[in-house]
């Protein structure tokens, strides 16, 4: 077997965006952290409330159209090399770690490294849109479970399949796809779904920026509308009627990002170059 690493690797989950959420075991870990390495959809004030002054924050998001998003090789280097070096290191990821993240690809590269880990699940977006809208999503009478879907090509998805969903017989709930709902909606139509059936596009849930857009199948192609604010997640079915008897969090006027858009970080390339040098010759 090969030699233990001295660092010990915590997935994280930060739950959907409110400093609030984040679970109690999340922030005894964050507590003790020696490095952080974040996603964009982490929101600062975690960070900026949970993380020691003296931790090292690695900002290493993805963002859609964004030239500065960090590619999955480069951050599971990342994560080694810093592992190699210190003690607390906490892969910290937006909502729960096992939904839609790319944790699959940093547990094969922690076993294949034999380093030491933990997974902290948080609280998921789809669990926060849903308690800060005010949507129960198995609502008896509305709905027979919650089918938890992306959406990026129709042909991805059998024709049968589509039929299926389009019973609306469970609440969808789809992740990363606001930019296609047209293209969705379209496609829930012809497979027959109903055109009263409504839905809503919860944009940054949870957080101080939440805000609640209302359609039907049938109308959405009809209305005027802006691009949605990432992060945004899409409840369709007729639990999401209940939203105007329910709701509890007023609509943000400012819609604005709360989440800090993606750049490139000079002084953090230079850094991790700086590590990735010292891990070398402590290797030698």
């Amino acid at each position: 077997m090969s030699e233990q690493k001295n660092g010990k690797v915590y997935f994280v989950g930060a739950g959907p965006g409110n400093p609030d959420l984040l679970t109690v075991k999340a922030a005894r870990i964050l507590a003790m952290a020696d490095v952080v390495i974040t996603d964009r959809l982490v929101g600062d004030a975690i960070i900026n409330t949970y993380v020691p002054a003296n931790a090292i924050v690695i900002p290493v998001g993805k963002q859609g159209r964004s030239n500065a998003s960090t590619p999955q090789p480069e951050i599971n280097d990342i994560i080694v090399q810093f592992a190699g070096m210190y003690k607390n290191v906490v892969r910290l990821k937006g909502g729960d770690v096992s939904l839609y993240s790319n944790v699959l690809d940093e547990l094969l590269t922690v076993k294949a490294n034999n380093i030491s880990y933990e997974i902290i699940p948080g609280i998921t977006a789809l669990s926060g849109a849903s308690a800060y809208t005010g949507v129960p999503l198995t609502a008896r009478g509305y709905s027979t479970g919650v089918r938890v879907l992306t959406y990026y090509q129709h042909e991805a998805i059998s024709p049968a399949a589509w039929q299926q969903l389009a019973r609306f017989d469970d609440t969808l709930v789809f992740y990363m796809t606001g930019a296609a709902l047209p293209q969705l909606v379209h496609q829930l139509l012809q497979a027959g779904a109903a055109a009263d059936i409504p839905f809503l596009v919860i944009e940054q849930a949870t957080t101080p920026q939440q805000y609640v857009h209302e359609f039907t199948l049938g109308n959405y192609n009809n209305e005027l509308h802006a691009d949605f604010v990432s992060p945004s997640l899409v409840i369709m079915g007729r639990v999401t009627a209940l939203y105007k008897q329910f709701a509890w969090l007023p609509n943000s006027e400012a819609r604005q990002p709360y989440f800090t858009p993606l750049q490139d970080y000079p002084e953090l390339i230079s850094l991790i170059q700086h590590t990735q040098s010292l891990s070398h010759v402590s290797r030698a």
